[in-house]
């Protein structure tokens, strides 16, 4: 069986026990996850349609059905014309069935030419499915994760090594050069590389702007991407932060940076299969309160990561779904000091029945550059 009709079979499985009849796949990572084809964020409509009872149909564009690469044994392809209506094909493909799951990130005016099409029908959305199965990684998955973060660990290799120069240029300057090099290392896309300094290094998902880079500042450097282990294969996520100074640090500096290189440490260690993440959160956040910065540590630990960059387990208080093996996830504590300035160390990490997998091996010290 091929990885696409295992998973097929398992999410036919998670619809039974849920009692979903058809489920509907657009936009979004699940439905490269499940066929191997990433839909363009066209106006023209992809739907992936899978009968709990019937067949699977991918409705395609015409001109888009050339890059659909189907397996018979798993799906077929209904391309449609520019003078049809593609929501009718769906509608058809539905047919009577009214218990229905569509993609979160399904545009709303798709969904509301379905809800049209289909009256009397009972939504929600896909990822009550697909987001447990999605969120346990296969070993194919883990190494394309363990690819990924091992680029971009070049990258930041070379950020402490004083290979990026800092002081002198734009945030913006840097953020681009920090881009150019996880292309180089082979990502086909770059989703963010943030970069602040000085008093923005306190602003967590701070926009690389014109700030010029002074001595003596801190500087938060957080990047990642998409790589693809092979050309045609959907792409896995990289997710990185590391923080430099330019220049000696304050004693403050190192003070606060050596707490939270501690809590970031104890939240990796605690990441045991079994443990709930709520209790990995709260192993990063201890010794950042003890300390007393425990106001200023403002987000959760960590998120899944795997075709997205966000997406299940959330390392969060409140969540008590307790990790399993192939569970991969970021750990980012953080400490953010309001207009003065801030410090985040991220790994991706996946839990494994021998404990806690750091994906990314790059030095978690504060490295002083130029």
């Amino acid at each position: 069986m091929s990885a696409l009709a295992a998973r097929m079979t398992r999410v036919r499985s998670a619809m039974t026990a849920h009692g979903v009849d058809a489920l509907l796949l657009s936009l979004g990572a699940d439905l490269p996850w499940l066929t191997g084809y990433e839909a363009m964020p066209l106006e023209r409509l992809t739907m992936f349609v899978l009968p709990a009872d019937g067949d699977a149909t991918m409705v395609v564009p015409r001109l888009e059905a050339p890059r659909v690469h189907d397996d018979p044994s798993v799906f077929s392809v209904r391309a449609w014309e520019e003078t049809e209506d593609p929501y009718r094909i769906v509608a058809g493909l539905v047919g009577r069935r009214r218990s229905l799951a569509v993609s979160d990130r399904a545009w709303a005016g798709a969904l509301l030419r379905l809800q049209a099409e289909l009256p009397g029908a009972h939504w929600q959305v896909a990822s009550v499915l697909t987001g447990p199965i999605r969120a346990v990684k296969d070993e194919d998955e883990v190494a394309c994760l363990r690819a990924a973060s091992s680029a971009a660990d070049r990258v930041a290799v070379q950020l402490q090594a004083g290979e990026i120069p800092l002081v002198g240029r734009t945030e913006a300057e840097v953020s681009r050069d920090i881009s150019d090099r996880l292309r180089a290392e082979g990502h086909r896309r770059v989703n963010f590389a943030i970069v602040g300094s000085g008093p923005n290094s306190a602003s967590p998902h701070h926009e690389p702007g014109g700030r010029v880079i002074g001595p003596g500042e801190m500087v938060v450097c957080d990047f990642g991407g998409v790589l693809a282990i092979e050309e045609d294969a959907p792409g896995y996520c990289s997710d990185i932060t590391r923080t430099v100074v330019t220049g000696e640090p304050t004693a403050e500096m190192k003070e606060l940076y050596d707490v939270l290189e501690d809590a970031q440490a104890r939240a990796v260690a605690a990441a045991t299969t079994g443990t709930a993440c709520e209790e990995v959160d709260a192993a990063a956040r201890l010794p950042i309160a003890d300390a007393g910065y425990g106001a200023y540590f403002i987000h959760r630990t960590g998120h899944g990561i795997g075709l997205e960059e966000h997406e299940d387990p959330y390392v969060v208080a409140g969540n008590r779904t307790p990790l399993r093996p192939g569970h991969a996830f970021s750990v980012e504590p953080g400490i953010y000091l309001p207009g003065r300035f801030g410090a985040r160390l991220e790994d991706i990490v996946v839990a494994t029945p021998s404990g806690p997998e750091s994906l990314n091996r790059a030095d978690h010290g504060l490295a002083v550059v130029a």
